[in-house]
């Protein structure tokens, strides 16, 4: 996710990945986990180092040429399973890019994207657009593809393209009757039998546990004694676990746009659930921001939210066509609404798309309509495949939430809870529920893999930097004040913005990250910020 983008095949799926990244408190007083009390990290001087070569022109795309000279590329080997090694072993492909400055080099610092699923090898060649010049003058920025992901031995349930449609476009986003339900849970089902034939030993190997294991031998690899680390959405989860297993070889990690840890990895359902609440107070805020801007918001006109809520339960059951033809069901204006809530430099299109379909339900309103705009989920299918196509895609996201997410239900459960869903969540839940819930019922390596729980109280020298929006809609602004809470050494630091993720787009937090990455200057906790620039307004720059 930072975005928390996932490439998947597939219309539904894509769209799941995209648009969708009773409850726990601290961990503190839990009995010490006997993995993390073994946790040791492999000395440096027995650590083999990282070879680091040339990248290919393709990895280096739109870095500038006189920039060139600061990347370079690898592949480290590591074990399939870290406790058993006749499993056999993957290649997780790395990106660095060196600090500006070597003679005040302090390290490395390690990047995440999110995902679960997200390609972070290219992450470097983005570095300015997330931190202060400081902080690329002092360290290299390493970026890597967690495996299963991408370049790192992708996992793959699927050995043909048309396999892959013929599962997946059986899935439908927002299922309503009870075909379309009875017929993505099947598909569910296929995709799973699927990866237990085809996606081999790494299937039982993909929690975050895996993960974590895996950045700390590269910690050692690229010859840092402690690890320094940012992380976006599902890659706070990733910094968490690191700070909880190994706190001692944490030096400082900053984790932006975070989950609820202790939720997220004990009680998959009611995480869910309480995810879709998060999308559903960011789509309030918004429609409230839209009513106050006025003209500036082209969905502005009379109650926003009571006319999104009508043009919800309208498409529930008639979709709308727009004048160009667009078809409008529920599972396109849901698709839309949740993926342009992670970015509020779309919120004008998304006012103007939602404003043309409104008009196209009250036809009278079609001729005092000036602007244009358009609502679409964005992903489209596979077409015009050849014959038995290989498969290029990657199943990561599924085999990381359902190794770490428990979800003690039956599959059949899943319409009940959907139904639930809805009245909780009118827009998002069952959104929610069919895009995550459904399919860890029946992964076949849900109760086969190896996810770290807990404790999360972080022993770590210095606080781990917490930083969360309050309309974030994917990770919502409760789950940062958890994760907080439940670090207990952590520093929590609020946006009063719109958005998944802030880094990059908040001056006062990057300055205060700068110096917490550089000189381990933890910042007060409980600070609020706000962002560089708000939704409805026009860039500093015209």
């Amino acid at each position: 996710m930072r975005g928390a983008k996932r490439a998947r095949t597939g219309a539904v799926v894509a769209a799941i990945a995209t648009a969708l990244t009773g409850l726990a408190g601290t961990a503190g007083a839990a009995p010490a986990d006997p993995a993390a009390q073994q946790a040791k990290p492999a000395e440096i001087a027995r650590t083999a180092p990282v070879q680091w070569e040339d990248c290919t022109k393709e990895q280096l795309r739109g870095v500038p040429q006189d920039q060139l000279k600061l990347y370079s590329c690898s592949r480290y080997r590591v074990p399939i399973d870290h406790d058993d090694a006749s499993l056999g072993t993957i290649d997780i492909a790395l990106m660095k890019r060196a600090a500006r400055v070597p003679g005040q080099r302090i390290g490395s610092l390690f990047l995440n994207p999110g995902g679960p699923g997200g390609s972070g090898l290219r992450m470097p060649i983005a570095g300015d657009r997330y931190f202060r010049p400081q902080v690329l003058d002092r360290f290299d920025l390493v970026g890597f593809d967690p495996r299963g992901v991408g370049a790192s031995n992708p996992l793959r349930c699927f050995t043909t393209a048309e396999d892959s449609a013929d599962v997946q476009g059986q899935m439908v986003a927002v299922p309503l009757s009870r075909k379309e339900i009875s017929g993505t849970l099947a598909a569910y089902r296929d995709y799973g039998q699927f990866c237990r034939r085809n996606a081999g030993a790494l299937l039982d190997h993909m929690s975050t546990r895996d993960v974590v294991r895996d950045l700390d031998q590269l910690r050692a690899a690229v010859g840092d004694k402690q690890l320094t680390y940012t992380g976006f959405s599902y890659g706070t989860l990733v910094g968490a676990t690191y700070a909880a297993m190994f706190p001692k070889q944490t030096r400082a990690i900053v984790i932006d746009g975070n989950v609820d840890p202790q939720l997220r990895t004990n009680d998959g359902v009611t995480y869910d659930l309480a995810r879709a609440q998060g999308f559903e107070i960011a789509l309030d805020a918004f429609l409230k921001r839209c009513a106050q801007v006025g003209d500036k918001c082209a969905f502005s006109a009379g109650n926003p939210r009571a006319k999104f809520d009508e043009l919800r339960e309208h498409v529930r059951t008639d979709p709308i066509t727009l004048p160009d033809g667009t078809k409008v069901d529920i599972g396109t204006l849901t698709g839309s609404v949740s993926s342009a809530l992670y970015k509020p430099a779309q919120f004008s299109e998304l006012a103007e798309g939602l404003q043309q379909a409104y008009s196209a339900l009250h036809p009278s309103l079609q001729a005092q309509s000036t602007r244009k705009g358009t609502l679409s989920a964005g992903h489209g299918g596979l077409l015009d495949l050849a014959p038995d196509s290989p498969y290029t895609g990657d199943d990561s996201y599924f085999a990381v939430n359902c190794a770490d997410k428990p979800m003690r239900i039956r599959q059949e459960q899943v319409p009940g809870i959907a139904a639930k869903a809805d009245r909780e969540s009118p827009t998002f839940g069952r959104y929610q529920v069919f895009s995550d819930i459904a399919a860890c019922p029946v992964w076949p390596a849900a109760k086969t893999s190896d996810p770290y729980r807990g404790p999360w109280r972080a022993n770590t020298a210095t606080p781990v930097l917490v930083v969360s929006n309050f309309y974030d809609p994917a990770t919502r602004y409760r789950f940062g004040q958890r994760m907080a809470e439940e670090l207990g050494n952590a520093r929590l630091l609020s946006v009063d913005a719109f958005g998944h993720c802030v880094l990059g787009s908040a001056r006062g937090v990057d300055d205060a990250t700068a110096a917490y990455l550089i000189d381990l200057k933890a910042p007060a906790d409980g600070q609020v910020f706000q962002p560089d620039r708000q939704p409805f307004t026009t860039p500093a720059n015209g």
